[in-house]
């Protein structure tokens, strides 16, 4: 049970954090027509983009070191609590879909556990002790990317996560809405997208929210890009589990080529249902065995491939 004196201390803290502080402004704001505020919610989300702008170098900085390590074999990890958590396992839960990575290889740590997804887990996120012990379980490495996510910048559980992390020397990277955080101080790299209070006080599943999934989005997304995940901008590591990925699958592969779809179904058949490989099928005139070698032997990179098979 917190003391009265450490609940003044974390009173006090609050009381210091942007993403904590009171608008007068909107002190009568539930007196408003329902139009009004979502037009006042609005213009409050149009801004985030901009903050997020504001530290596109440091995102860049932190692609560019995760992809080098993920080539090597290593993971991301996002670790956080509460929204913050969560939207580090929905970032994490989509690149399997989208980019076809390997389970574990995109890991989504929450205070809590899974049940915390859908049920505020009481004091997990005070706990950085519980934060180690879920990231001892994943044997970390120097190949691996740590990512601790907080709105604060000062919860325990992220900034526990990023110190054991540190300790084992994986790449250590902060995710805040804050300047100059604690979480900031732990990690190696710092992106602190400073969005303002929010609407609502201290709601940071608002704007601080909406930049944290727009940085996860921009982390993911490039990284996986610069591992050759991507041709252009089609998703050709895209797994095809259901009847709309398929079709999506048959879709890349015609923008990619160009080609009548017979040959398309063909190429897919020889390449096993997979993308990358049917398109080399179409275009560099080989077979199934011959473009999943291309592949093997160019990283996975499609393009790399292509400029083989002409050699």
């Amino acid at each position: 049970m917190t003391s009265s004196a450490g609940s003044q201390d974390l009173r006090t803290a609050l009381d210091t954090l942007t993403t904590e502080a009171f608008r007068p402004d909107l002190a009568e704001i539930d007196r408003l027509p329902t139009l009004d505020i979502a037009r006042l919610m609005n213009a409050e989300d149009a801004g985030v983009a901009a903050a997020v702008a504001t530290q596109l170098p440091r995102i860049a900085a932190v692609v560019d070191a995760t992809a080098t390590r993920m080539a090597r074999g290593g993971r991301l990890v996002y670790a956080g609590a509460g929204t913050a958590g969560r939207l580090g396992v929905l970032d994490a839960s989509e690149c399997p879909p989208t980019f076809g990575t390997a389970p574990g290889r995109v890991v989504g740590v929450i205070a809590g556990g899974p049940q915390a997804m859908t049920v505020p887990v009481e004091g997990a996120e005070d706990s950085p002790e519980l934060a180690e012990a879920d990231l001892a379980a994943l044997s970390l490495t120097p190949d691996d990317t740590v990512i601790g996510v907080s709105a604060s910048g000062r919860t325990p559980y992220a900034v526990g996560a990023v110190r054991h992390a540190r300790a084992r020397g994986a790449l250590t990277v902060a995710l805040a809405c804050n300047a100059g955080s604690e979480l900031a101080i732990a990690a190696e790299h710092a992106i602190e997208v400073v969005v303002g209070p929010e609407l609502l006080t201290g709601s940071t599943r608002l704007k601080a929210g909406t930049a944290q999934k727009l940085v996860l989005n921009m982390v993911s997304t490039i990284t996986m890009i610069r591992l050759g995940k991507t041709y252009g901008n089609l998703m050709v590591d895209v797994r095809a589990t259901n009847d709309k990925l398929r079709a999506r699958s048959r879709r890349i592969v015609a923008l990619a080529t160009g080609a009548a779809d017979d040959e398309i179904e063909a190429a897919l058949a020889a390449a096993d249902g997979e993308v990358k490989a049917a398109i080399l099928v179409v275009l560099a005139g080989v077979d199934g065995p011959a473009a999943a070698r291309l592949l093997e032997e160019s990283g996975g990179h499609l393009r790399a491939a292509l400029t083989a098979a002409g050699d």
